[in-house]
């Protein structure tokens, strides 16, 4: 059973610790015994890792016995499931919260309920779900874990923002709903680095639908006429790139959008300097990354004369405190701005087949590569 901190984790049909302990692909792996009448699963493939390291050394592909469906359980074919960082660091083991390996790769997805449970009410075969809040282990065909862990959404939404929709656009939603009240259409501005990162595109295009001007920091690169032309056209008011604000005055260059009173930082460095150098009287910037692994420094003026105040936000810390029901409703305010055309972002959708190539995209091995997702 793999558990971490307020979450259910996908019960698996076999001992990973002695079903595993010789490795190697295709590998038979020890089951457990049901009685003849027992409901199960069908057999699952899986993404797994024994160890902590890098995931396109660590990470096989292994099959998985079936699992018994309890009267209280949901089974569910896996239609999808992203890549993200944070299962990056999760296998890499430099994770704050992780399961312990052996485990199953991924944290969000979505899927169809292929079977339940005698007891359960509240979901049937054909129904997509995403587990929420999100559970360790979504890198597998099927998964069964308990009713209450699935949050059934419409069917008409696009496959891969439904799979995606739980860690990224959710952070921009609480972000810009939790840490500082904002004024829709009034005028409030907030400010942000990393403006590219699917955060960042989340930030720009909710905002816009909330009539919250933004300003957004991009690094220099090659074509930046074109990546500043894509955010505009996701709704972002202003943007800047770092070399164009080494001025002496960057709110110089606002015109009439107002001083932002909230900016959000993942870069850190010399990008979270300028996100506070836009921020107003009582600001307040938000740290949610660090992408440079370089500290965020702040002047002592800053806090003296500009009374700014700094802090984080962590996602995973947010949902461990029982607020399942609430996320769910932000949840399903996001997919409505996804069918409604005003939440979209780049992704690739990767046969489950082809996960290596997927995972060496994920990791920056092929150079700048869209949210890989995979389809099962």
């Amino acid at each position: 059973m793999l558990r971490h901190l307020g979450v259910h984790a996908p019960r698996l049909a076999f001992n990973f610790k002695s079903s595993l302990i010789h490795g190697g692909r295709g590998k038979t792996l020890t089951t457990r015994a049901f009685s003849s009448s027992a409901a199960v699963s069908p057999p699952s493939k899986a993404i797994v890792y024994e160890a902590h390291g890098e995931p396109d050394t660590v990470t096989k592909l292994v099959e998985v016995p079936a699992v018994e469906v309890k009267e209280k359980d949901v089974c569910v074919k896996m239609l999808a499931a992203p890549i993200n960082p944070s299962d990056i660091n999760r296998i890499q083991g430099v994770y704050p919260v992780r399961p312990e390996p052996p485990a199953v790769g991924g944290y969000e997805g979505v899927g169809e309920v292929h079977s339940v449970g005698s007891s359960v009410t509240s979901l049937s075969p054909g129904d997509w779900v995403i587990p929420s809040p999100p559970s360790f282990g979504t890198w597998q065909t099927y998964i069964v874990n308990d009713e209450k862990v699935w949050h059934k959404i419409e069917k008409g939404v696009p496959m891969e923002y439904a799979a995606t929709i739980t860690v990224n656009p959710l952070t921009a939603l609480l972000m810009l709903e939790h840490c500082v009240t904002l004024n829709s259409g009034t005028g409030d501005a907030i400010v942000q680095n990393g403006a590219t990162s699917m955060v960042g595109q989340c930030v720009i295009q909710i905002a816009k639908s909330r009539g919250i001007h933004n300003i957004n920091i991009i690094r220099d690169r090659p074509g930046v006429d074109e990546v500043k032309e894509r955010l505009k056209n996701l709704g972002a008011d202003e943007v800047f790139t770092e070399s164009e604000l080494e001025v002496k005055n960057v709110k110089s260059l606002l015109g009439g959008i107002p001083e932002p009173v909230l900016g959000f930082n993942c870069v850190g460095g010399n990008a979270a300097s300028l996100v506070l150098k836009f921020l107003r009287q009582g600001g307040t910037m938000v740290t949610y990354g660090g992408m440079s692994k370089k500290p965020v420094s702040v002047s002592t003026s800053s806090f003296i004369f500009k009374d700014i105040s700094l802090r984080g936000f962590w996602l995973q810390k947010w949902l461990s405190t029982d607020k399942a029901e609430e996320s769910r409703g932000m949840i399903d305010r996001l997919l409505s701005l996804v069918q409604e055309g005003k939440l979209k972002y780049k992704m690739d959708l990767a046969p489950f087949e082809d996960f290596n190539t997927a995972l060496d995209k994920a990791l920056g091995k092929l150079g700048s590569q869209p949210k890989q997702v995979i389809k099962f």
